[in-house]
């Protein structure tokens, strides 16, 4: 063959596969990487994964239809999260969600140009996740739960509900929770003072921890208890739930699905519509959008729910405001 046929052959074989590359990525269905932070069998994971869906079939995505999901759940645990990031950058996806600040990280030690959507976030910014809330910046955007300010809230109705309260702990894991507990613990703080509360901050690491820290509380009359938002005590909620109801301590909850668990009482963000509206953002990405022009949004959601049945099994009444006010009430 001649030197110019096989240069002329040669080009129309690289327009052949180039046109059919092109073609198999017109063709592509789109994929979409979700990292969760819980079980896959947890209820209530079950019901924000459904609320997902559901937002993604508003906007015309069916899963194995036109869009294909890559899920991986965790389970509460942190070398699981590590692995499943970098499977997830591996498949390349178009997109991931990712529930929550430890979820983030990981995912963002493994890529820093795959677009990211979080859920269940408290603080982007210092958790060096975006650069501004209005503008991201990289490749991260998503939606926040909890304003820190929110401590004084739970300060509050804890005292409502147990007006003899004279030291609450605040119950967290560092490895887990946002700023391994600082972001809420100034505010927790301040709220206790404000009220003359002693403020316990009360670092856990392993389910031991819980059981110990808090007979600990129980030991001297007038404890009390707050659940900071932290995927260890998530996935520890049956325990946690239990020995407060064993020690006899108040204790205030931050979602609905502690209560629904048995707790007494939970305030909080709507986790399922957060859930929901991330659906958003990622058909937005998928359509060409950059996470970095899409701003964090706040949460729209929060309600009260009460278990009557659990704080009457503890010796403690609701007052009638509370009950006015409440979402729900679990009779």
């Amino acid at each position: 063959m001649r030197r110019r046929d096989f240069i002329t052959a040669l080009a129309g074989a690289a327009a052949t596969w180039s046109d059919a590359a092109w073609a198999q990525q017109l063709n592509r269905m789109p994929r979409l990487g979700a990292l969760i932070a819980f079980k896959e069998d947890d209820p209530e994971e079950k019901l924000r994964v459904s609320a997902l869906r559901e937002g993604l079939r508003e906007l015309g995505w069916r899963e194995g239809s036109n869009l294909q999901i890559d899920w991986r759940f965790a389970a509460g645990d942190l070398s699981l999260m590590e692995r499943y990031a970098a499977e997830l950058v591996r498949l390349k996806p178009d997109v991931v969600v990712a529930e929550n600040t430890a979820v983030v990280s990981a995912l963002l030690r493994e890529t820093r140009e795959i677009p990211i959507v979080f859920v269940q976030v408290s603080d982007p910014i210092g958790g060096g996740f975006v650069a501004s809330l209005a503008r991201p910046g990289g490749n991260v955007t998503g939606f926040t739960n909890f304003e820190p300010s929110l401590m004084g809230k739970w300060v509050d109705l804890l005292r409502e509900v147990s007006p003899g309260t004279q030291r609450v702990a605040l119950l967290f894991n560092p490895s887990t929770a946002p700023m391994a507990g600082q972001y809420y613990l100034p505010f927790f703080d301040a709220a206790a003072r404000a009220l003359g509360i002693e403020a316990i901050p009360s670092p856990v690491h392993k389910p031991e921890d819980i059981e110990l820290t808090l007979a600990a509380i129980a030991k001297v009359p007038g404890g009390g208890l707050i659940i900071m938002p932290d995927t260890f005590l998530a996935t520890n909620r049956d325990l946690i739930i239990n020995l407060a109801a064993q020690n006899h301590l108040p204790a205030i909850y931050p979602y609905r699905y502690f209560v629904n668990s048995g707790a007494m009482l939970s305030y909080g963000v709507n986790t399922r519509d957060i859930l929901r509206r991330s659906a958003s953002y990622i058909h937005r990405i998928i359509n060409g959008e950059k996470a970095a022009d899409l701003p964090v949004q706040a949460p729209t959601k929060f309600e009260l729910v009460i278990n009557l049945k659990a704080i009457k099994a503890l010796g403690f009444t609701v007052p009638p405001r509370l009950l006015a006010i409440a979402d729900e009430v679990i009779e």
